[in-house]
């Protein structure tokens, strides 16, 4: 698995980003049973810039906590089966890892809700980095039976790196 990680700004958080990204994104590749080694991009920014990019990629005009942007669409979340080998166009030429996409957390938001919710912005920060992980392998939460999916999918990742609230 790589990981790619770049920071706008000051992120001065009180835990490892590299450390914690890295476990919840390997956590979160063996929970969905991804058969491929992996690539992700983790971009760390404020709330300016990720509310630019809200406006400008899904027409919001604010600042969210997390944004997903997959490389791949499924036609089953979580079901590789349709991903071949020999699709190029999916894979690192140079590492051979299948690229899933990117993942965009605001620094402000990660601080904010830890405090909003009661917990540790470590938690926040890999809860964030679980879900969009989900949203990379194609789940997501539109439907009702969507939402309580992914919630279970993300308390048991977080588990499993023994993250809790």
């Amino acid at each position: 698995m790589s990981l790619y990680i770049e920071t706008e700004g000051d992120i001065d958080f009180p835990f490892d980003i590299r450390e914690i990204a890295e476990m919840t994104v390997d956590a979160a590749l063996e929970y969905i049973d991804c058969p491929y080694e992996a690539e992700v991009n983790l971009l760390i920014t404020h709330d300016d810039e990720i509310h630019e990019m809200n406006r400008e990629h899904r027409g919001i005009d604010r600042a969210t906590d997390v944004l997903s942007f997959p490389m791949l669409e499924f036609e089953n979340p979580g079901d590789f089966s349709g991903i071949d080998e020999e699709m190029p166009e999916l894979f690192d030429p140079e590492t051979g890892e299948l690229m899933l996409g990117d993942i965009v957390i605001s620094a402000d938001k990660v601080r904010a809700q830890a405090e909003e919710y009661g917990h540790s912005p470590k938690r926040e920060y890999a809860f964030l980095i679980a879900h969009s992980m989900l949203h990379l392998c194609g789940y997501d939460h539109m439907e009702d039976g969507e939402r309580k999916e992914m919630e279970q999918k993300q308390r048991e990742i977080l588990e499993k790196i023994n993250i809790l609230r």
